[in-house]
């Protein structure tokens, strides 16, 4: 397969990128300023901007499938949903399905249903309800467009940490251990990416976590 990541610097992006590398898929790493380090065989890194969408059309052709990891700098967080829409509008012209990596914001609480993870503190504290409030509006941009599109909502937590390739998967609510805890390393966060590449469900929202 032919993978595009954009926003393959990131943190979700690069372990993508070497996730897929490591399944044998083609790769091109998309990046917008910070060129990736010490890229996997295979994997040819590309500069571009997701805000382009001719720039992404041309990207796209002959791409099997691009995953957007993309992550706007603080206080850029409210640029989110148009880049998506960017992404989505060039992925509608070329016919290439996308997998966009987004927030945990739009999730419900688990045991109440209808509140959103982005209005409970337990998950989201002040600080981080901004990049929260952006991904219920990516999700908001994903639902309006007719794009061959899969949204995925990580856990509350998502940082890097061992790949042990085993995680769960669920749909619109979040997914949490016993004790309340909800997250999942970065690292299994792509298993969970490239699983859904190679053996698609035929959803159009879900989350994954421990």
């Amino acid at each position: 397969m032919r993978i595009a990541v954009l926003g393959a610097a990131g943190m979700a992006g690069s372990r993508v990128v070497t996730e897929a590398a490591h399944r044998g898929h083609a790769l091109l790493a998309v990046y917008r300023s910070t060129r990736p380090d010490a890229l996997p065989p295979g994997v040819t890194p590309v500069a571009g901007d997701a805000d382009d969408t001719d720039a992404m059309c041309a990207l796209f052709e002959g791409v099997d499938a691009v995953v957007a990891a993309t992550r706007p700098p603080v206080g850029r967080e409210h640029t989110i949903a148009a880049t998506t829409t960017a992404v989505l509008d060039a992925a509608a012209k070329t016919g290439t399905r996308v997998l966009v990596i987004g927030g945990a914001g739009p999730l419900e609480v688990p045991g109440h249903p209808g509140r959103l993870v982005l209005d409970d503190p337990a998950y989201v504290p002040p600080q981080w309800r901004t990049v929260a409030a952006a991904s219920s509006a990516q999700l908001a941009a994903c639902r309006a467009h007719e794009a061959d599109w899969t949204y995925l909502s990580p856990p509350a937590v998502l940082e890097p940490g061992p790949r042990t390739g085993a995680y769960r998967r669920g749909t619109t609510t979040l997914l949490t251990t016993e004790d309340g805890t909800s997250r999942i390393s970065a690292e299994d966060l792509a298993v969970a990416v490239l699983d859904e590449l190679e053996r698609p469900r035929g959803e159009w929202r879900f989350t994954v976590g421990y």
